[in-house]
């Protein structure tokens, strides 16, 4: 009882507190990875994240801005980007946060070994982008209300869409990822000092 309250009444222990079940979730993912694929949503709260891979192909790409709202009501500007069919090479994920004794890290790696990760219903909330993009049929300016995805944006914002997307070399930094079903080959998790991520 007195630890709990030591750990939740300190910054650095709520901080440690939002890592743990990230990777408990994650693990729980991994032990049903064999079943086949895993229904998943999940966001990282007051903390960006690292999500990077060799290669990204999708179908039912669209794109416009939005807000990711924190639990305590923090408003963040973001590009949200929605793909309705993914295939990810060298998947990876890393997010770093200060815990009461230092950087504490979690880095999750899935679809190396000639398999890719797969998602379907990809939505992503992110603030930087980089990679050798190519997009088939796409449609730039349409209205966001507009787009051919199911998810869509605000009527007169500014958006794209795409039939496919190809991107090369992802790097993306995200506050929200969420997709119906994550199909993760090969992952592993691990917790680290914070030395080891992504990008």
């Amino acid at each position: 009882m007195n630890i709990g309250k030591k750990l939740t009444g300190s910054h650095g222990g709520r901080i440690l507190l939002t890592a743990i079940p990230v990777a408990a979730v994650m693990t729980v993912m991994g032990a049903s990875v064999a079943q086949g694929a895993v229904p998943v949503s999940f966001s990282i709260s007051g903390t960006q994240f690292q999500v990077g891979a060799s290669l990204l192909e999708g179908t039912g790409f669209s794109q416009y801005g939005g807000i990711a709202t924190d639990p305590d009501g923090t408003k963040r500007d973001v590009a949200i980007a929605n793909i309705a069919s993914a295939k990810l090479t060298n998947l990876c994920q890393s997010v770093v946060s200060q815990g009461p004794n230092g950087p504490v890290g979690v880095l999750i790696t899935a679809g190396g070994e000639g398999t890719p990760a797969a998602a379907t219903d990809l939505q992503i909330g992110m603030t930087d982008l980089k990679g050798d993009a190519s997009f088939g049929n796409i449609r730039i300016g349409v209205d966001a209300s507009t787009v051919s995805t199911k998810p869509h944006g605000s009527a007169g914002d500014f958006a794209q869409d795409a039939d496919t997307v190809t991107i090369k070399g992802l790097q993306q930094t995200a506050w929200t990822t969420s997709a119906g079903v994550f199909t993760l080959t090969d992952m592993h998790l691990e917790l680290t000092d914070g030395s080891k991520t992504c990008f």
